[in-house]
């Protein structure tokens, strides 16, 4: 397998990321009520884990000689001041990234690179804990 088809779900993974980082930081902004101060926090939080997330699939792609994007996905963001709504969105996108990292890491072990997979499994691990946390605050 050529890298190319690696690097195509890479940037997707990327453009993910970047929704997300926007996505959380405005609804950190514009969480409301009673359920400011936590989830103002845990938006926020994502933000970091985003940022970091999109750190290391820019890394890979490097890694691969490829060409990272900077275009978010254009899939819309929710504008809200509904903390439900505002976690369900959050539960979406978070399930839409294990999706995406769960076609990666095959893809990955196809090139054979071990350090590549671990920290790009580390990655997919976190997507999981996220989808388990949201679907546990949305009961």
């Amino acid at each position: 397998m050529s890298s190319s088809k690696l690097i195509e779900a890479l940037n997707e993974a990327l453009a993910w990321e970047l929704r997300a980082i926007a996505m959380y930081a405005h609804y950190s902004a514009y969480v409301s009520g009673i359920h400011r101060i936590q989830l103002s926090t845990h938006f926020n939080n994502e933000v970091t884990e985003s940022v970091q997330h999109a750190s290391v699939v820019r890394a890979a792609l490097v890694k691969l000689d490829g060409v990272a994007i900077t275009e978010r996905d254009t899939t819309p963001i929710l504008h809200t001041s509904e903390y439900k709504e505002m976690l369900n969105e959050a539960f979406k996108t978070e399930s839409i990234a294990v999706k995406t990292y769960s076609k990666i890491l095959p893809l990955v072990e196809e090139v054979g690179d071990t350090e590549l997979y671990d920290s790009l499994e580390v990655v997919y691990f976190d997507e999981q804990r996220s989808v388990e946390e949201l679907r546990m605050m949305l009961k």
